[in-house]
C-alpha cells in the first residue's frame, strides 16, 4: 500500500470520513506525531471512541475506534462533518482574536501552536494563535 499524498493530515481526514461513510468500527492510518496529537484530541473531545498506536512494519499505525450513537439501525455517526482548513498549498494562520468558533460552539477547530496542537478554544484560553489545521463538528 503506497501512500502517494502530500498531504497526510488531509489523508487522515479522508480516511476517517471513508470509514464513517460506510459504517466501519475502526479505520487504520498511518502513524505520525502530528495525528496521533490529532486523534488525542479527538478523543477528548468525544467525537471518537479511542485510538491505539501500533507498532507495525514497514508502516506503523494508529488504529481509531469510531464513535456512533443511536440503536443499530438508525445509528449515526457522531462526526457529521470532518473538514480540511490549512494544506501545504495554502497555510491558514490565525491570531488568537481571530481563531474560529466553529457552529457556535457546537463544533472545533484543531489547530498547531508554539505550545503543541489543541482546540481553538484551548488556544484562546491560553492566549495563542497558530495555524488551523482542520474543522470537527
Amino acid at each position: 500500500m503506497s501512500n502517494t499524498s502530500n498531504d497526510p493530515i488531509a489523508d487522515m481526514l479522508t480516511r476517517i470520513r471513508n470509514a464513517l461513510m460506510a459504517r466501519k468500527n475502526t479505520v487504520d492510518i498511518p502513524r505520525s506525531r502530528i495525528k496521533i496529537e490529532l486523534a488525542r484530541i479527538l478523543q477528548e473531545e468525544g467525537y471518537i471512541e479511542n485510538f491505539a498506536v501500533g507498532e507495525e512494519t514497514p508502516v506503523p499505525l494508529i488504529h481509531i475506534t469510531l464513535k456512533y450513537h443511536g440503536a443499530r439501525r438508525e445509528r449515526r455517526p457522531v462526526i457529521t462533518r470532518i473538514q480540511r482548513v490549512s494544506s501545504p498549498g495554502r497555510r491558514v494562520y490565525r491570531k488568537r482574536a481571530e481563531l474560529p468558533i466553529v457552529l457556535s460552539g457546537a463544533g472545533i477547530a484543531i489547530v498547531t501552536t508554539p505550545r503543541g496542537v489543541m482546540t481553538a478554544q484551548q488556544a484562546r484560553k491560553e492566549g495563542i494563535g497558530g495555524e488551523v489545521l482542520c474543522y470537527v463538528w
